[in-house]
């Protein structure tokens, strides 16, 4: 298939350069054809999201309700064919993948349900016979932008409590993530979602990114990718005087103390590191082991990584597939190049297929480095993991805390005194107990600290408190 830009309702071809997309499970074969817009199409967009505003925004919250409950009965409908396509396109396992497009139809329903939600509060005022209250109100046109690692759930997560808040949407996927994104697009306009209200833009970060973000007329802009480029954002945003929401990376970590449970511990850990390749911000890329227990859990992992095969994505017995694209293997490759010259290789997973024809990296766990050294510092979102011992659970979390993230982050213990102790001190948005550090569910705020996110998060209520703005009203009502 080929990608194509939705805006103010009618389909357009760019006129721009184009890419093959190749499937990174077979490079030999090719997905599609990806045609990129340019700045003007932006702002055609963003003109054509302004005109639908006022009356998307002045219906009732049930009526933007009801059109949600619509978008997800169509994508629950196509929920296989879209997650054939997003695993061919960027390699995700195909379970893995079902597991997302269903993830998305549940976002599209509960934001749903929040159209008959309350949206303010009575305020008692201090004068008689006067009525005051709050109520949330929309922001206006908001800017999407979305990785390519979750195809469907992300865009979802930002779209669907932007669109029952009562703003219009100008979206802007991943390259590698396009043809999905024109795919789901196709289904919500083939369900009804009203012309202009969600308009979608194909292209390039340095030309359609870079106009949405600093030149189209939008309200706000939601943004998940590198930090490095969300700190460009939130810049060219703050200039603007326009709200903003970058979600980053993470150098998420877990702890296994002496008394941790390792049933639980090592399919977490490696659940954490391994699946979706280790492409998630949320993956568990450092392993803090406790000294007396750290050779007994570098044996549970090696086994359990002996039954994690590598192979191609539309395979349901792999564990793990190819990294999405050639530019994100050589990123990981040159970091599994690290490894050979300055750590040790503790156990590396199998593979099912010839890994020459796509773009594979086996899963690696190593040791043998410093708590400063890049492997253990710098994002690397790939399938490789590193392990350092630790004499104890103080100096486990001053290292799980000595990084610049702080997205999410895990311990294994049975011991509750512990347990609590890592809850309180780790500097990060999301801290779980005997479980990965991934997975975080849909109904519950998604967000870091430290430069995995700026200030708000994403999913759960707190979605809405970003897609809205306070207005507070005052009535004299007497005589």
């Amino acid at each position: 298939m080929n990608s194509k830009n939705w805006i103010g309702g009618e389909w357009i071809v760019p006129k721009a350069d184009e890419l093959t997309v190749v499937n990174p499970s077979n490079t030999q074969e090719h997905v599609g054809t990806v045609v990129f817009s340019a700045p003007a199409d932006v702002q055609q967009a963003a003109e054509a999201a302004r005109q639908a505003l006022p009356r998307w925004a002045g219906l009732t919250g049930a009526a933007r309700g009801e059109v949600l409950y619509k978008l997800a009965q169509a994508l629950e409908q196509h929920a296989d064919e879209v997650a054939q396509l997003a695993s061919t396109e960027m390699g995700k396992p195909i379970s893995e993948m079902r597991g997302e497009v269903t993830r998305g139809i549940h976002l599209l329903r509960y934001y749903a349900a929040e159209g008959v939600r309350a949206v303010g509060d009575v305020i008692p005022s201090t004068a008689g016979q006067v009525l005051q209250y709050t109520r949330r109100v929309p922001l206006g046109v908001v800017g999407i932008i979305t990785p390519w690692n979750f195809p469907v759930a992300i865009p979802i997560w930002k779209i669907a409590p932007a669109l029952i808040c009562g703003n219009t949407v100008v979206w802007k996927p991943a390259e590698t993530a396009s043809l999905t994104a024109t795919r789901v697009t196709e289904l919500f306009a083939a369900a009804g979602l009203p012309a202009g209200v969600l308009n979608l833009v194909i292209g390039r970060g340095q030309d359609v990114g870079r106009a949405l973000v600093e030149e189209a007329d939008v309200d706000a802009v939601s943004f998940t990718g590198s930090t490095q480029t969300g700190r460009q954002v939130a810049a060219a945003c703050a200039s603007r005087n326009i709200k903003y929401q970058t979600e980053m990376g993470g150098k998420n970590a877990a702890i296994v103390l002496a008394d941790a449970n390792l049933d639980v511990a090592v399919p977490a850990i490696l659940s954490g590191a391994f699946r979706s390749a280790g492409q998630k911000c949320t993956a568990t890329s450092r392993i803090f082991v406790e000294m007396t227990v750290f050779d007994t859990l570098v044996q549970a992992l090696a086994k359990g990584l002996e039954q994690a095969p590598l192979g191609h994505a539309l395979d349901a017995k792999s564990y793990l597939g190819p990294v999405a694209s050639k530019a994100q293997y050589d990123k990981v490759q040159s970091y599994v190049k690290q490894v050979e010259a300055d750590a040790q290789t503790l156990a590396v997973g199998p593979t099912t297929v010839d890994v020459a024809n796509g773009y594979y990296v086996r899963p690696l766990l190593a040791t043998g480095v410093e708590a400063n050294h890049p492997l253990v510092q710098e994002e690397i979102f790939g399938p490789l993991a590193t392990l350092l011992p630790v004499a104890d659970v103080e100096e486990a979390i001053a290292l799980c805390n000595q990084t610049m993230y702080g997205l999410s982050a895990s311990i294994f213990t049975q011991n509750l005194a512990y347990g609590l102790r890592f809850l309180d001190e780790v500097e990060a948005g999301m801290v779980r107990i005997n479980l990965e550090t991934a997975g975080v569910e849909y109904q519950a705020p998604f967000g870091g600290m430290k430069w995995s996110s700026s200030h708000t998060r994403e999913q759960g209520q707190a979605a809405l408190d970003f897609y809205s703005q306070v207005k507070t009203c005052a009535v004299y009502y007497g005589r």
